[in-house]
């Protein structure tokens, strides 16, 4: 009796450690599988998550002061010309050659 249960201890250590032995390899492969991806993806020139994020909250900023200052020059703009009228429209070209014909008026004194 003695022998068997001595067997069936030495049987439950072995596959105890065989089970740890193949958990073991499982994570090393994960992690080995997790650096490849990780070199792969760096070889790609993808920017991480911090990344973007900074790029952004740059980009908001800008596009905010962008908008600040086009504000202010429309401003500025609408204070130095508030009488600017608009530009009268070119006469068509085919008037052009019979306002040429006409003498021009002599200036009064």
């Amino acid at each position: 009796m003695q022998s068997e249960n001595r067997f069936f201890d030495d049987l439950a250590k072995m596959v105890n450690g065989v089970a740890g032995t193949v958990a073991g390899a499982g994570r090393e492969a994960e992690s080995a599988m997790r650096e490849r991806a990780k070199e792969w993806i760096g070889r790609m020139d993808f920017v991480s998550r911090e990344e973007f994020e900074a790029v952004k909250k740059m980009a908001a900023t800008a596009r905010a002061e962008a908008e600040a200052l086009k504000a202010r020059l429309d401003k500025l703009e609408g204070v130095a010309k508030p009488a600017a009228a608009p530009k009268p429209a070119a006469a068509p070209k085919a008037a052009a050659p019979k306002a040429a014909a006409k003498p021009k008026a002599a200036p009064k004194k």
